[in-house]
């Protein structure tokens, strides 16, 4: 059985002492107790400003304690969350907020000029919400701390069944599209309060509750990555429905130190970070400053959304050698496709992740067939079990997303993997960016990855060029911290890999090119590849 977030979040507000500390930012934090009353408040607000149940409530902030606040309002509300990525351009945000039909949209006082602009065209939108700390809001706008002040009680609503929540996500092409989860099914794919992985969840409300009041609750995390993204969100929403502690990163982009110095003070148990982009950096910080933190409350690492290569984790597991650092696969469309685990004392020297399934996930081929164990076969990851209804108003792609097979629904995003013998699953790459090279296929992290085994890589971003001769020219733009020549790193990539798939052009670049949340911007990439 599995439950709307809001009759999850009331069990956990209810057990939960009121001192305990719910969210902190920063020297910020808000307790158990602030967060229900403050949550409480939002809610009433929303609705008296006529949001009918299922409205979407835009959320337009960095990471700060007011954009989980603004989440369990919804929750409460039976409003319906939609995450806006604050590095859009106006018409990319007009975009969001019109494709969603947002009526609330709640915006940090930072991004009052874009709200301002694209005023005149938001025709849906009942309430302006303003978070700001001098408490003095555009015109149209109505403070965040008023509503909170106000203290209006949250709506008396039976916990609806068919509540949502949306994600929105860019992924590598196209306008983003946004995933409908029922919130009963994304809890159920977040483990249903399970206490922990593999354990069974409870059956009841009251099971639920039983578990929080023996201590078996969520764990204090600290979330690197922007909640605008999912591979941050869902961590912090299922912390959060467990009665543990989400602390957010500070800063408007990711500061190694600064979450080194948050892990520390607020000992959290659990770190989620996304791929090297986030964890290299805190190796190097450790690296540079190797007895400055005391992190021996960490007991997890967590990466998701982005590949974290082997020599990434060996150079965190050199420092934190008692942490679990645990890579997950999967996506805003898609969770537990699989998980590796590698002990921080045993990454030095481990071979690339290689995913354990379970048997809601197989690896289908494109003409169909179910890809035999051992075989070599390569094929798409089908996820079946709690998976989202589709993309918002577009029932194209969603029908290319969300597919049918033996009978059964799947979500397939569009990983390419191989399954081995033991059940392990060897991921290649995404299929959307794969590069057809003289009619050989390239399996673009693939080349990233051997390329970040290179000691003078940092990172590394491989792409596709149009080419006449061969269609589509392997293209490679390289973050490196050491001098190395183009012909030294492609001999080193045909040491593993067949020469087809070395880079016919390598840019060096000072920085790869990646959004807030570690994953690639393949568009900027091919910018500096066409203007080099």
């Amino acid at each position: 059985m599995s439950w709307p977030f809001a009759a999850v979040l009331a069990v956990a507000e209810q057990v939960m002492d009121p001192g305990k500390p719910a969210l902190a930012h920063g020297p910020l934090v808000r307790t158990w107790g602030e967060l229900k009353g403050r949550s409480d408040a939002l809610a009433g607000a929303f609705v008296e400003a006529g949001a009918p149940p299922g409205a979407k409530v835009a959320h337009y902030m960095r990471n700060r304690m007011e954009y989980l606040e603004t989440s369990a309002a919804c929750w409460k509300a039976g409003l319906t969350h939609v995450n806006v990525n604050y590095r859009y351009t106006e018409n990319e945000l007009f975009y969001i907020f019109d494709n969603s039909d947002a009526e609330v949209i709640v915006y940090a006082e930072e991004f009052a000029p874009q709200v301002a602009a694209l005023r005149p065209r938001l025709q849906k939108v009942r309430l302006f919400v303003e978070v700001s700390d001098a408490g003095l809001p555009q015109r149209f706008a109505q403070a965040y701390e008023t509503l909170v002040a106000l203290g209006r009680p949250a709506p008396e609503r039976r916990f609806g069944q068919d509540d949502l929540l949306f994600i929105y996500t860019g992924g590598t092409t196209g306008l983003p599209k946004g995933v409908m989860w029922r919130q009963t099914e994304l809890w159920a794919a977040l483990g249903g309060g399970s206490p922990a992985p593999g354990m069974p969840a409870p059956e009841t409300l009251e099971a639920f509750e039983a578990l929080l009041r023996q201590g078996q609750t969520g764990m204090p995390t600290l979330i690197c990555a922007p909640l605008m993204h999912g591979a941050g969100y869902l961590i912090a929403v299922n912390q959060l429905l467990r009665g543990g502690t989400v602390v957010t990163a500070e800063g408007a982009s990711f500061n190694a130190e600064s979450a080194l110095d948050a892990m520390q003070a607020h000992k959290t148990a659990v770190a989620a970070i996304v791929g090297d982009a986030f964890g290299r950096p805190l190796a190097r910080a450790l690296e540079a400053h190797p007895n400055r933190w005391d992190l021996s409350a960490t007991r997890m690492i967590i990466s998701s959304g982005a590949m974290w290569s082997s020599e990434a984790k060996a150079l965190l597991g050199k420092h934190m050698p008692g942490t679990m650092l645990l890579d997950a696969l999967g996506s805003s469309e898609v969770m537990g496709m699989g998980m590796a685990a590698t002990p921080g004392a045993a990454a030095a020297g481990a071979a690339p992740a290689r995913f354990m399934a379970d048997a809601r996930t197989k690896v289908i081929t494109d003409d169909g067939r179910e890809v035999t164990p051992g075989s070599g076969d390569i094929g798409r990851i089908f996820r079946g079990g709690p998976i989202p209804l589709g993309y918002y108003k577009d029932p194209e792609k969603s029908g290319r997303t969300f597919m049918t097979f033996n009978g059964a629904r799947y979500a397939v995003p569009g990983d390419y993997a191989t399954i081995e013998a033991d059940g392990t699953i060897n991921l290649i790459g995404r299929g959307s960016q794969v590069i057809n090279t003289g009619g050989e296929k390239v399996f673009v992290e693939e080349v990233e990855e051997t390329l970040k085994t290179h000691p003078a890589v940092e990172d590394a971003l491989v792409f596709g060029m149009a080419d006449e001769k061969w269609g589509q020219a392997v293209t490679a733009v390289v973050e490196t911290v050491s001098p190395v020549t183009a012909e030294e790193l492609v001999a080193h990539l045909r040491r593993t890999l067949a020469p087809y798939k070395s880079p016919k052009n390598i840019i060096f670049a000072t920085r790869c090119p990646r959004g807030p949340n570690g994953k690639a911007n393949y568009e900027a990439a091919r910018a500096l590849a066409s203007a080099g």
